[in-house]
């Protein structure tokens, strides 16, 4: 059993698997801020939010975000979502992409959905992956490589 375990931890400690799984959990939470902004445009465009998103942050419980609620909001939230998606796809500024969502997560933890279900449920899940990306940086596979031999 221990030598198992030492193989399992050899296979597993590999730069290069390290950095697969690194790029594919940038990819996965990029993924998930990615899809939660571009379904807030009007079709066709990058610029103009649909009636929805601008109505959803004006209500509850959207609205119960201090200073960023409203039209604001909408732009503020769907913008800075896209923004760090891209940086997480392209593994640049890995580490402070991956602190924006922690930090964008509380605000929606702590503001919009404060319940232990949708903390237990999904919050946990991306906070985990977030975590992760600011422990390790983003891999081999990451622009962050070019700038700094860790990643």
């Amino acid at each position: 059993m221990k030598n198992l375990i030492s193989k399992i931890e050899t296979l597993t400690s590999n730069p290069f698997l390290v950095s697969v799984f690194l790029l594919l959990t940038r990819i996965t939470l990029g993924g998930i801020f990615w899809r939660s902004a571009t379904t807030r445009f009007e079709e066709g465009s990058w610029t103009t939010l649909n009636e929805n998103a601008i109505y959803q942050f004006s209500d509850v419980p959207f609205n119960q975000v201090p200073v960023i609620n409203g039209e604001f909001g909408a732009y503020f939230t769907t913008f800075s979502e896209l923004a760090v998606s891209i940086l997480l796809f392209l593994g640049f500024a890995t580490r402070l992409s991956a602190l924006a969502t922690i930090g964008m997560m509380s605000v929606i933890q702590i503001f919009v959905f404060p319940t232990i279900p949708h903390l237990w449920g999904v919050v946990f899940m991306w906070a985990i992956m977030a975590i992760v990306l600011v422990a390790k940086g983003g891999g081999m596979f990451s622009v962050d490589r070019l700038f700094t031999k860790a990643g």
